[in-house]
């Protein structure tokens, strides 16, 4: 990607640093760090970082460890790199200071208590909230392009796996053959761990695979994902194993169906996120199976799998032509299983594109 896209977005920050009075903006949220940078997209583990952005109304600073060395250097000026070692925290204070940086805005969510405790001995820090993922929310075309690549490929599985699904299979096993899939047909990674859940365990929305086999004249639910040109694709289908499904999957596939429709058929610019969810809710609640969707109607997706806006009960906002949201209602019973039906949803200017 083109160097001046990373800078643009960078001056849009520092508009939105003003604004709230930031004279300096630590950014160690990978994605965030990512969006501002083409720097690292990842951190190694949890525990963990590949490096901070540091932007300031004038320039602009990378800070990372030797490991990353080369790879900054691809993406940034070396006047404005500093590579830091053991002593970690006292160079990018004599680093920062040296420069006239004294505070920092920071991000609480993606900022360790101990790195928070070192810098706070050297710099006066300010909370922040979604200040980058304020810019993130609304994607450009190039963003929009590499998404419904993502997307196409996302697509192209679905159709595979569904001629994969043969009686005896285990739910790791299908798993497996979703992965292998993405990563011969051009997928960096998953996009997130793929749920697979057959009968019962499809009542579970985050069902980890495991060794139950799939079975003849049952459900199976799965929901994965990849990461191609670095933006993730999130999709659910959920299929009956055998030729006849029973009436009951029958029903509450249309009953799941009617509700993704609902939202979908209001979902435009200007649409508040909780009423995109009220829409799919009140299908339910008029069939009075409501209390069976357990979780909100859909998240944001871009070079996270889960950003924002939330379109959920506690979701705040409006829509506007640029997000990208999934609609995914389910029905889960415990007893018997469940059926979730997602599509990926792109907010234009006039209403919305299943991607």
């Amino acid at each position: 990607m083109d160097k001046s896209v990373f800078e643009k977005r960078r001056e849009e920050l520092k508009s939105e640093m003003h604004a709230r009075g930031l004279s300096a903006m630590l950014v160690s949220l990978a994605a965030n760090r990512y969006y501002l940078s083409g720097f690292e997209l990842h951190d190694a583990q949890c525990n963990e970082s590949s490096g901070w952005v540091v932007v300031t109304p004038g320039d602009d600073y990378l800070f990372t460890d030797p490991r990353y060395l080369d790879a900054a250097r691809q993406v940034w000026d070396e006047n404005n790199l500093c590579i830091y070692t053991a002593r970690k925290h006292k160079e990018i204070a004599e680093f920062l200071k040296g420069r006239g940086v004294d505070s920092l805005g920071f991000e609480p969510k993606a900022l360790h208590l101990f790195d928070y405790d070192k810098l706070a001995e050297e710099f006066t820090l300010t909370p922040t909230e979604n200040l980058v993922e304020s810019l993130r929310i609304i994607k450009d075309q190039d963003e929009i392009r590499r998404m419904d690549e993502s997307m196409r490929l996302n697509h192209e599985l679905f159709e595979y796996i569904e001629g994969e699904l043969i009686p005896g299979r285990t739910e790791k096993e299908i798993a497996w053959l979703v992965e292998k899939f993405f990563r011969e047909h051009g997928a960096q990674e998953l996009a997130f761990s793929t749920i697979v859940g057959v009968g019962p365990n499809a009542a579970l929305p985050h069902c980890i695979p495991g060794e139950t086999k799939l079975r003849e004249n049952d459900m199976v639910l799965i929901d994965t994902g990849c990461r191609l040109l670095d933006y993730n694709s999130d999709q659910t289908r959920t299929f009956w194993v055998g030729d006849k499904p029973s009436d009951r999957f029958r029903k509450t596939m249309d009953q799941v169906r009617a509700a993704q429709q609902a939202a979908i058929n209001i979902i435009r610019p200007g649409l508040s996120c909780v009423e995109a969810y009220r829409a799919a809710y009140a299908v339910f609640e008029k069939d009075g199976v409501e209390a069976l969707f357990t979780h909100g109607l859909g998240h944001g997706v871009g070079l996270e799998t889960h950003e924002p806006p939330s379109l959920s009960r506690a979701g705040q906002g409006q829509l506007e032509p640029g997000m990208v949201v999934t609609v995914e209602p389910g029905l889960y019973d415990p007893a018997w299983g469940g059926i979730r039906w997602e599509y990926q949803v792109f907010i234009t200017e006039d209403g919305c594109r299943v991607m």
